[in-house]
C-alpha cells in the first residue's frame, strides 16, 4: 500500500470527517489519496484559517481537527493555530509536507526544522522516516491530542516517504477511562466546604464537557452554592441561573470581584493558570480548592491548598455526595451582589446612541440570537463585554480565547461551527482589525454555502490598545488605519453587505440575516468611549465599588 494511502485509512480509521488547509507541490500524493475518501477536503485561503477551523473542531467535538499545509511556509502559517489549540486545550493535528529526506536536488530550498518549530507549542512533533510506521504514528498522536490536557500534536511527511509502499495495518481505536480522584481528597474537600462560611463555585474551561456540565448544575441545584466562571468556562451551567453571579472578565477589581473577595473558600473547577487568572490568590487570604484532570500548576497568585485530582464529573458529584452539614453558609452578600452586578451590567443595554456602544450590541445579539445559537468572538475590547454581559445559556454557545488571545481566529471559528451544526444560528463578532487578518476566508464561507452573520465593529483602530494606551497616560499614537468599504468588499466576495444607522435598524437586520441562507457582512460603528471611564476605573479601585 502507498504510505499516503495508509495515512488516509488511519485518519478514516481515528473517524476524521474533515481535513482542512492547503496543499502544496510536498502534499500531491496526500491529496491523490484523498480524493478517493470519505474525508471531505476543505480548502481555505490561508493556512491560519485552516488552522483555527481545526482548532475549533476539537473544541467543539472533543475530536482533534485535522488541518494540511506544505513544508516551509505553509508550515510556518500553521504556528498561531497551534499555539491557539495548545494553550486552549483544543485537540487538533497538524499535518505538514517535507522535501524529499533520502535524496534531493534542490539543496536547502524552502527546508527549515519544523519539527524543532513545532515543538514548543504541540504535545507531540515528529518527521515519518518510514512508511510502515505511519499508522502507529497516527494512533498514538490522536492518542496524544485527546488526552488530558488537549491540545495539538504534528506530523511531518517528507516527500519520497509519501510514495513510499508500505504494509497496511490498522491499529484499534482505544479509548480508556478517566481515573476517579481519591477518596481521601473528595472527604477533605467536603469538609472544607462544610466549613467555610462563604463558600463560592468557580467554572473554568477543563469543566466544558458535556457530562461534566450536568454534574456541575446538578451540584449547584444540590447545594445551593452561588458560582462564576472564566471567559473560557461560559456556558458550562446556564447563566440563567438563579445562583450565577456572573463572569470574571478581569483578573480584579470588576463588579464580580465583590464577591470574589468576601469569598472565604473557592472551589476551582476546570481552571488552570494558562487562561488568564480570574482571581489573584494571596498569604492568608481566600482558600482555594483545585478540582482538575491534573495538579495545579503553582503560579505568584495561584497555590491552592488541595487538589482533587481524577475525572471532574465524578469528582464533582463525589464531593457533593459526602456534603451533609450546611448550616454554617451564608450566601446573603452574595445575593446583594448578584442584584447589584445585575443593575450595573444592565445600565447601557439600551442606550440608542449611535455609534454604537457595546453593551448594546451585546443586548441586541442575545435577544436575536436563539437559546442554542452561536457566537465566535475575535479578540479585542468587546470581549470583555461579551464575557460580562452575554449569558451563555448552554455550553460552547460563546467561543472566545482567553488563553492565547490571538487575533484572526473569529471567522474561520464561525465557519467551522456553522459547518458541524448547520441547524444552529451563528453569528460571528470581530473587530475590524481583527477581521481583516483572516477577511479572505469569506470566499471560503460563500463557496462552502454556509448560512452565516459576520459583525464587524468598525472604530478604525486597533481599540483594545488604544484603551491600554490611555490607560498608561500616553498620547494616542499609532494605532489608527482607515478601513475598506466592508459593504463593497463583502459584496466582492459573494456575501450581503449591510450598514446599519441606529439601533433599532442593526435588530432588523440581524433578525432578517439569521433567517436569510448566504453569508452576511454587518458593518456596524461602534463607541468604545466608556471604555475608560467604566473598565479603567474599576481596574483601579481597592476597595469593591459596591
Amino acid at each position: 500500500m502507498k504510505a499516503t494511502d495508509l495515512l488516509i485509512k488511519a485518519l478514516e480509521n481515528e473517524g476524521v470527517e474533515y481535513i482542512f488547509g492547503i496543499p502544496g507541490e510536498e502534499n500531491l500524493d496526500i491529496l491523490e489519496s484523498l480524493r478517493g475518501s470519505k474525508i471531505k477536503l476543505i480548502l481555505t485561503r490561508h493556512e491560519q484559517g485552516a488552522g483555527f477551523m481545526a482548532a475549533t473542531y476539537g473544541r467543539l467535538t472533543g475530536k482533534p481537527g485535522v488541518c494540511l499545509a506544505t513544508l516551509g511556509p505553509g508550515a510556518t502559517n500553521l504556528v498561531t493555530p497551534a499555539a491557539y489549540a495548545q494553550l486552549g486545550a483544543m485537540p487538533m493535528m497538524l499535518i505538514t509536507g517535507q522535501k524529499p529526506i533520502k535524496k534531493s536536488k534542490q539543496g536547502r530550498f524552502q527546508i527549515i526544522d519544523i519539527v524543532d518549530l513545532m515543538r514548543p507549542i504541540t504535545k507531540f512533533t515528529k518527521q515519518i522516516v518510514n512508511g510502515n510506521t505511519i499508522a502507529s504514528l497516527v494512533r498514538e498522536s490522536f492518542r496524544l491530542a485527546i488526552e488530558e490536557r488537549p491540545g495539538a500534536v504534528h506530523l511531518e511527511l517528507p516527500e519520497d516517504v509519501a510514495a513510499e509502499e508500505c504494509d497496511d495495518q490498522l491499529f484499534e481505536v482505544v479509548g480508556h477511562r478517566r481515573p476517579d480522584a481519591d477518596v481521601r481528597a473528595i472527604k477533605e474537600a467536603a469538609k472544607m466546604i462544610e466549613a467555610a462560611k462563604h463558600p463560592l463555585l468557580l467554572i473554568g474551561a477543563g469543566a466544558n464537557r458535556k457530562n461534566t456540565s450536568k454534574a456541575l448544575t446538578a451540584f449547584v441545584d444540590q447545594t445551593g452554592i452561588p458560582f462564576f466562571n472564566t471567559q473560557m468556562g461560559k456556558g458550562v451551567v446556564d447563566e440563567r441561573h438563579p445562583l450565577y453571579l456572573g463572569t470574571a472578565a478581569l483578573s480584579d477589581y470588576d463588579f464580580l470581584h465583590c464577591a470574589i473577595n468576601e469569598a472565604d473558600l473557592i472551589i476551582n473547577v476546570g481552571h488552570d493558570v494558562i487562561e488568564k487568572p480570574p482571581f489573584f490568590m494571596k498569604d492568608g487570604g481566600t482558600k482555594v480548592i483545585h478540582v482538575n484532570f491534573f495538579p495545579a500548576q503553582v503560579d505568584a497568585v495561584y497555590f491552592p491548598q488541595l487538589n482533587v485530582v481524577g475525572d471532574i464529573r465524578s469528582s464533582i458529584a463525589n464531593i457533593g455526595d459526602h456534603i451533609k452539614d450546611k448550616s454554617n453558609w451564608d450566601f446573603s452578600y452574595f445575593k446583594r451582589i448578584k442584584q447589584d452586578v445585575e443593575e450595573h451590567l444592565s445600565k447601557y443595554a439600551k442606550d440608542s446612541r449611535f455609534p454604537m456602544l457595546p453593551q448594546r450590541l451585546v443586548d441586541i445579539v442575545r435577544e436575536e440570537l436563539p437559546d442554542d445559537g452561536i457566537v465566535t468572538l475575535d479578540n479585542g475590547v468587546y470581549k470583555i463585554w461579551f464575557a460580562r454581559n452575554f449569558k451563555s445559556y448552554t455550553r460552547n454557545s460563546l467561543l472566545l480565547d482567553n488563553a492565547l488571545a490571538t487575533m484572526g481566529a473569529g471567522l474561520p471559528s464561525a465557519m467551522l461551527a456553522k459547518l458541524i451544526y448547520p441547524e444552529r444560528k451563528v453569528i460571528s463578532v470581530c473587530g475590524d482589525g481583527g477581521f481583516m487578518m483572516n477577511s479572505q476566508e469569506l470566499e471560503t464561507a460563500t463557496r462552502l454555502g454556509l448560512n452565516l452573520v459576520v459583525i464587524i465593529l468598525n472604530d478604525n483602530s486597533y481599540g483594545m490598545i488604544k484603551w491600554k494606551q490611555e490607560d498608561m497616560g500616553f498620547e494616542s499614537f499609532g494605532l489608527d488605519y482607515k478601513n475598506p468599504d466592508f459593504v463593497k468588499y463583502a459584496e466582492s466576495y459573494g456575501a450581503v453587505g449591510h450598514r446599519p444607522t441606529n439601533d433599532e435598524e442593526l435588530k432588523q437586520i440581524l433578525a432578517i440575516c439569521l433567517d436569510s441562507d448566504g453569508v452576511h457582512v454587518i458593518d456596524l460603528a461602534v463607541d468604545y468611549s466608556l471604555n475608560h471611564s467604566i473598565l479603567n476605573v474599576l481596574l483601579k479601585e481597592k476597595t469593591c465599588i459596591l
